[in-house]
């Protein structure tokens, strides 16, 4: 019999992955909300059937859940105004999981961010070890994402460093950093939870459909953490090698970098510890964690050259 899934942020970094990987399956008919009409697949025809409806708007979620069975949510603000980031997040998640509540959906599941537990530092932090203790409005918000997804009895699932093509933030946004240093850094020593898009995408379908994983909240990253030395070789490898193979120490990199928030943003993921470890989440998983981060970065270098260029 087949499950009937309606995925929301199809168009996004990770939805679109996540619906992609929901289509490979024989056993799914898949559903995508949209705002802006058929989402349509990168050769033009309509991807999947089209439901529409406005996170921003919670009249225009009625009817969105009719006949679904499972509820992935993918879909996200993470820039722009403290109203319009808790329009979105929080308050048009709380109307779609009372729409699904209300239209008998028997599974929800939302893709959060291991950001709603701040900034660290976090060694081997298992789920339920670390307090909620966001510091951006989009972490705020998308942690009272997570509250009303909990509350109905959902699935939550933290990533927490997501790379791979169409990733405009995590290695554009180290790279930043290395431009505006003019250099690389070193004697960083920290350890990052990461997972590859791709892998996510195929991760978050899995789970939705899994018998094995009740309500509650996951880590989805990779088994093993990546060494900050190991990130910052491949970017300076395969991306880009800004100042010429000169490098600072952190003391130095964070008194350059203290008039940009961004970039120090960055070097706090160098320096500081977000490793976040979730072993039993992969267990009994229709997935695999696959390979890690110095197998599968190389496979989007030419997408990060790209857009660090033209973007």
């Amino acid at each position: 019999m087949s499950t009937n899934l309606l995925i929301t942020g199809a168009t996004g970094f990770i939805g679109s992955r996540v619906a992609e990987a929901a289509r490979q399956r024989a056993d799914v008919n898949v559903r995508l909300m949209s705002r802006r009409g058929p989402v349509t697949s990168p050769d033009g025809p309509p991807s999947a059937a089209t439901v529409p409806g406005d996170l921003a708007d919670p009249l225009a979620l009625r009817g969105s859940c009719t006949g679904v069975d499972v509820l992935v949510h993918c879909a996200s603000r993470v820039a722009g105004e403290p109203q319009g980031l808790a329009a979105v997040n929080d308050l048009g998640t709380k109307a779609l999981v009372e729409e699904a509540v209300r239209s008998g959906v028997r599974r929800i599941v939302y893709v959060s961010t291991a950001a709603v537990h701040g900034r660290g530092p976090f060694h081997g932090v298992r789920p339920g070890e670390a307090p909620i203790a966001p510091v951006s409005a989009a972490s705020r918000t998308r942690a009272a994402a997570e509250g009303h997804v909990l509350d109905a009895g959902g699935l939550v699932l933290r990533p927490h460093l997501v790379h791979g093509e169409g990733d405009r933030w995590m290695i554009p946004g180290l790279l930043g950093l290395l431009r505006e240093l003019s250099a690389t850094v070193t004697g960083c020593a920290s350890l990052q939870s990461m997972i590859d898009v791709d892998t996510l995408g195929r991760a978050v379908v899995a789970a939705a459909l899994s018998p094995s994983h009740g309500p509650g909240t996951y880590y989805v990253n990779h088994p093993d953490p990546v060494p900050a030395p190991e990130l910052l070789a491949a970017v300076c490898e395969r991306v880009e090698r800004p100042g010429g193979g000169a490098a600072v120490d952190p003391a130095t990199a964070r008194a350059r970098a203290a008039g940009s928030p961004r970039a120090t943003h960055h070097l706090d993921m160098l320096t500081v510890d977000h490793w976040f470890a979730d072993d039993g989440f992969w267990k009994d998983l229709d997935c695999s964690p696959g390979e890690g981060f110095t197998q599968t970065f190389p496979r989007a270098a030419t997408w990060y050259r790209s857009f660090v260029t033209t973007g």
